[in-house]
């Protein structure tokens, strides 16, 4: 018997090692293996002497090849398990109709998930065991798979199911509930379970809805272009929310209010939004929410109301080559590399970048304003290396490199002086082009600095995409 009892916790382990590697082959023939000990013992009186403590082994086998099905590529396979346990004379507890209706719903069986539910609570009744009625998160299981399939009626079902019973209902029920009532484009129901939500958290702290319900909710009124309920969900997120608000739902809370007002021709409302929205990211993409609903503001508002500023310079062509509109390298006023930044730093309130030379006059660098952080270092640790284009590169080209990079500047070199990109010190520059040369053609000098800093943001939101 000592044997005995070594080897069955050895194959405890095993069938453990193997489900949780997700090798349910190995896992399932242990326990076949296991349980052929039972069929072709020797007398009745083995059998009978290790009935009870075989019975609890292979009850915690299953349930562990319950989960590794769920873990695996072939959660369906749990449902098998289930008819293993009954074969053996043994009853399914609300642990493992949990597991196989949770199986169902990652295969997206909702008919034989519901029916399992059926199942639970007819055998609860049957057998009057409390301990077998669903609990939290078997609804919330249920709520998730049908919100997905969209079924409403069976969505109404569930909620009306769960306020009836003596269920409990937590915060992560309420939201089950919500999420699927807006799943199945159920607005207003939605908005009433969650102002049962808000009123019970009044009695109750753990009921108290978390920042990414409240962005839930938004995101539907935003789609029906409702602003008035947007606007209200945005102020009340932040006192009556639990949690950590995140910089994105701050973000998204403001591209939400914003999606309303567009979808509700609140041209003006939508425009303000998006304005805030560009000095407050560094860049969107085109294709995310914002992004989309920004294409529609800047086709309302028109080319001259763009709020992405989009300039005209009639003055350059961007397919001419770069060394028309380039200043020569000289005439940019390089500084040595050496130099310490506290003796230049006046240079600096005027440029917002500046090229760096070597003693042989090669250029090793660009200084940027924004990157000048020590005063007694020297120039050239706090440079980036320089973006260098041939003479025949186009405008066009230059400055969607410009604005890809971040940079304000770019060095022009001879063809020749070109290695597969790269430029050392030793090739002389022939001149440099920058975005404050760029804004110099549209006939608006005087606002240089801070116009090149506007017209660089909002170009980098186009281009983030």
């Amino acid at each position: 018997m000592v044997s005995w009892d070594s080897g069955k916790y050895e194959m405890r382990l095993r069938v453990l090692r193997d489900e949780e590697d997700g090798d349910m082959r190995r896992a399932n023939a242990l326990v076949a293996r296991f349980r052929k000990v039972l069929y072709e013992g020797h007398s009745v009186l083995l059998y009978n002497l290790l009935m009870k403590e075989v019975t609890t082994v292979i009850t915690f086998s299953q349930l562990n090849i319950l989960q590794g099905y769920i873990k695996s590529n072939f959660p369906l396979g749990a449902l098998t398990v289930k008819d293993e346990i009954l074969r053996q004379g043994l009853k399914p507890d609300r642990l493992t109709y949990n597991t196989i209706i949770y199986a169902c719903v990652k295969s997206a069986e909702i008919d034989k998930a519901i029916q399992f539910l059926e199942d639970m609570k007819e055998e609860a009744n049957r057998e009057s065991n409390p301990e077998l009625l669903p609990d939290a998160f078997t609804y919330t299981t249920l709520l998730k798979g049908i919100g997905n399939s969209q079924d409403l009626y069976s969505v109404l079902k569930i909620v009306v199911e769960m306020k009836s019973s003596l269920l409990s209902i937590d915060r992560t029920a309420y939201t089950a509930m919500i999420d699927a009532l807006l799943a199945c484009g159920s607005i207003d129901g939605a908005l009433c379970i969650f102002g049962d939500m808000i009123k019970q958290a009044g009695n109750n702290k753990d009921l108290r809805p978390k920042p990414h319900l409240y962005l839930s909710i938004m995101r539907a009124f935003a789609t029906r272009g409702d602003v008035d309920m947007v606007m209200r969900l945005s102020e009340r997120m932040w006192p009556d929310s639990v949690g950590f608000i995140s910089r994105a739902a701050k973000e998204e809370a403001h591209e939400l209010l914003m999606e309303a007002a567009i979808n509700n021709n609140q041209i003006d409302l939508a425009r303000g939004l998006l304005r805030r929205i560009v000095n407050e990211k560094e860049c969107f993409s085109w294709t995310s929410r914002v992004g989309l609903v920004a294409v529609k503001v800047e086709s309302l508002s028109g080319f001259t109301n763009s709020l992405l500023r989009p300039y005209v310079f009639p003055q350059v062509i961007l397919n001419d080559p770069v060394e028309k509109y380039m200043v020569p390298f000289q005439e940019s006023r390089p500084l040595p590399a050496d130099l310490a930044l506290r003796k230049v730093v006046l240079r600096f309130m005027k440029d917002r970048a500046v090229p760096l030379v070597d003693d042989w006059g090669g250029c090793v660098g660009i200084v940027h304003r924004d990157d000048c952080t020590k005063l007694d270092a020297p120039l050239l640790s706090m440079s980036r290396g320089p973006l260098c284009v041939p003479t025949s590169t186009t405008v066009e080209h230059v400055i969607d490199l410009l604005l890809r990079e971040k940079s304000e500047m770019v060095v022009v070199v001879k063809s020749g002086n070109m290695y597969e990109g790269s430029y050392t010190s030793s090739s002389r520059p022939l001149g440099i082009f920058s975005l404050t040369i760029l804004w110099s053609f549209i006939g608006d000098y005087s606002s240089g600095p801070d116009a090149v800093t506007t017209l660089k943001q909002g170009a980098e939101a186009c281009n983030c995409g």
